[in-house]
């Protein structure tokens, strides 16, 4: 189902699907998040995208919670904005020579994932509230939270002055 198909109708509908939407994106990112962490020079970064790794499994389970505590399914849609951002950073040639490149192309790429789950995750939030679901959106936040700190890690490991 795309993300918004005809079988969308309300608001609720929505928060299922994106919630399946984002199910995905969080396994694919974490199929994807070894290889990367294989590719980056540095240690910093290295330290950042296992820290990634490690809350990408923490995320799933907590997804998992949403949908039970929403009375859903937890099953996933494919997610081609995902599976894009996920190739750029794949095809990154890790075997470069200049490893100060190919870590500032992986934290590019990094940062392109981290601002779509944020992307995904205030836009869950703010239906979750609308919904009256309180308890989704309390869940929903705190990964909220991780992405966003995820995201402003990336930017110290770059030499950037990130928010």
């Amino acid at each position: 189902m795309a993300f918004f198909s005809s079988d969308i109708r309300t608001i609720d509908d929505l928060f299922v699907n994106t919630l399946r939407d984002i199910y995905y994106a969080e396994k694919q990112i974490l199929e994807a998040l070894p290889e990367m962490i294989g590719k980056a020079g540095s240690r910093p970064l290295r330290r950042v995208l296992q820290a990634h790794l490690k809350e990408g499994r923490d995320h799933l389970k907590r997804l998992e919670q949403v949908f039970r505590l929403h009375g859903a399914k937890p099953k996933h849609v494919e997610c081609p904005a995902i599976d894009g951002l996920l190739e750029e950073a794949i095809d990154i040639d890790g075997k470069m020579p200049n490893k100060r490149v190919i870590d500032s192309a992986l934290i590019a790429a990094a940062h392109a994932i981290e601002n779509f789950e944020i992307a995904r995750y205030r836009t869950l939030v703010a239906w979750a509230k609308e919904l009256g679901r309180d308890d989704c959106a309390s869940v929903l936040q705190q990964i909220l939270e991780d992405e966003t700190a995820i995201d402003r890690k990336l930017g110290v490991v770059s030499g950037s002055k990130s928010r």
